[in-house]
C-alpha cells in the first residue's frame, strides 16, 4: 500500500478514505502504532491521525520524509508531536482537502525530476518544431515523454504526429484549472500515443499563459522522464523564463549569413549560459562560423532528409524510419544523457 493512515477516529477514516480514492491511490489503516511500525519506512506518504499522535511519537519512528499529521482542528500539542515526528505538516480538515488531495496525486511517482530539453530556432523556419518531435518520439520509444508546445504560432505538434483526434486535455483546459497539480493526473489527462504525450491547442486563437506554465511544468517534470520544450522564437519574458527551466536548450539554425545573425541576436537576448547549443542545417557557412557568431558550440549537424513532408502528411511525424533526423535525436539524447 503506497499510503498508510494511523488513526482510530471513524470520523477521521471516513474524511481521508474518500480522498485517497479520489486520488486514485491505495490505502492501509492502522489504530494500533505499534503493528503498523513494520510499514513506517515502507509506504510513500504517511497520514498519521491527531488521535494518535502523541503515541506515535512515544514509539519514536525513524525520521522520513513524506510524514504529515492529519485531523480537524489541531491544537497546539498536536503541532509539538508533528515536530517531533518531522512531520512535513499539520493538515487541518476539511479545509486542507484540496491541498492533501493534491499531495496523494504524486504518490508513487519518481522521488527525483525527468529532464528537460528546450528547442528554439534561431530564424524563422529553421526546423526547431521538426527536431522537438523528433527528440519526442525517439525518447518515448523507451520512456514516458511529454512535448510541449509552447510556440502559439506554431502548427500544433499534435498534428504534426497525427495526434490531433486523440482525446486529452489543451492548454485551454489547463488555463481553468487552478491549484497544485499532480504528475500522474498531467500524465494521464494530455493526449498519449503510448509513452508519448502531447500538451498543445485546441483553438486558432492562442496565448502562452504564464501563471499556467509555472504551474504545469513542475508536475510534467515529476511525471515524465523527458519534457520537450518547442520554444517560440519571439516569446518575449516567456521564452526567458522557460528557458531558465531547460536542463539543455537547442538553438536550430541555418548556416547561413542571415540565419546565423538571426540566431546570434537571440542568443544574445537570451543571455543563456551553461548547457545551450547549436544544431546546424545546411548551409554555406562552416560549423567553426557558427560558433563564432554566436558564441555557442555546434553540437549536432542535421542534413535534409527526403521524404519528411510526406511523413508528417500521413500523421507518422517526422522520425518515421531512418535518415539524419533519427541519428541526430538519438545522438542529442545521448548527450544530455
Amino acid at each position: 500500500m503506497p499510503v498508510l493512515l494511523l488513526t482510530s477516529a471513524t470520523s477521521l477514516h471516513d474524511a481521508v478514505v474518500p480522498l485517497c480514492a479520489a486520488a486514485g491511490v491505495e490505502v492501509q489503516v492502522c489504530a494500533e502504532p505499534d503493528l503498523a511500525l513494520a510499514a513506517w519506512g515502507e509506504v510513500d506518504l504517511v497520514l498519521v491521525g491527531v488521535d494518535l499522535a502523541e503515541r506515535v511519537v512515544a514509539l519514536a519512528p525513524p525520521r522520513r520524509p513524506g510524514v504529515h499529521v492529519v485531523g480537524v482542528a489541531p491544537g497546539d500539542t498536536v503541532f509539538r508531536a508533528a515536530v517531533e515526528l518531522g512531520a512535513v505538516s499539520v493538515v487541518d480538515l476539511p479545509q486542507g482537502a484540496e491541498w492533501l488531495v493534491d499531495a496523494l496525486a504524486d504518490v508513487g511517482e519518481r522521488a527525483s525530476p525527468g529532464r528537460t530539453i528546450g528547442v528554439v530556432g534561431g530564424a524563422g523556419g529553421a526546423g526547431a518544431t521538426t527536431l522537438a518531435c523528433a527528440l519526442a518520439q525517439s525518447y518515448a520509444a523507451r520512456a514516458p515523454t511529454l512535448l510541449v508546445d509552447a510556440d502559439p504560432l506554431g502548427p500544433g505538434l499534435d498534428r504534426l504526429l497525427g495526434m490531433e483526434d486523440l482525446p486529452g486535455v489543451r492548454w485551454e483546459g489547463l488555463g481553468e484549472t487552478a491549484g497544485r497539480l499532480g504528475a500522474r493526473a498531467l500524465r494521464e489527462s494530455v493526449p498519449r500515443r503510448e509513452l508519448l504525450g502531447v500538451l498543445t491547442w485546441s483553438g486558432l486563437r492562442r496565448r502562452l499563459d504564464v501563471p499556467t506554465a509555472r504551474r504545469i511544468l513542475p508536475a510534467a517534470v515529476r511525471g515524465h522522464d523527458l519534457v520537450v520544450l518547442d520554444l517560440a522564437r519571439q516569446g518575449g519574458p516567456a521564452l526567458t523564463e522557460l528557458v531558465d527551466r531547460c536542463d539543455d536548450l537547442l538553438v536550430v539554425t541555418p548556416s547561413t549569413v542571415p540565419g546565423l545573425a538571426a540566431t546570434a541576436r537571440l542568443v544574445a537576448d537570451l543571455g543563456r549560459s551553461g548547457r545551450a547549443g547549436l544544431v546546424v542545417r545546411p548551409g554555406g557557412l562552416s560549423d567553426a562560423d557558427a560558433e563564432q557568431v554566436t558564441g555557442l558550440p555546434v553540437v549536432a549537424a542535421v542534413a535534409d532528409q527526403r521524404g519528411l513532408a510526406a511523413s508528417v502528411d500521413r500523421g507518422l511525424g517526422p522520425l518515421a524510419g531512418r535518415g539524419p533526423l533519427a541519428r541526430a535525436a538519438r545522438d542529442l539524447l545521448a548527450a544530455a544523457a
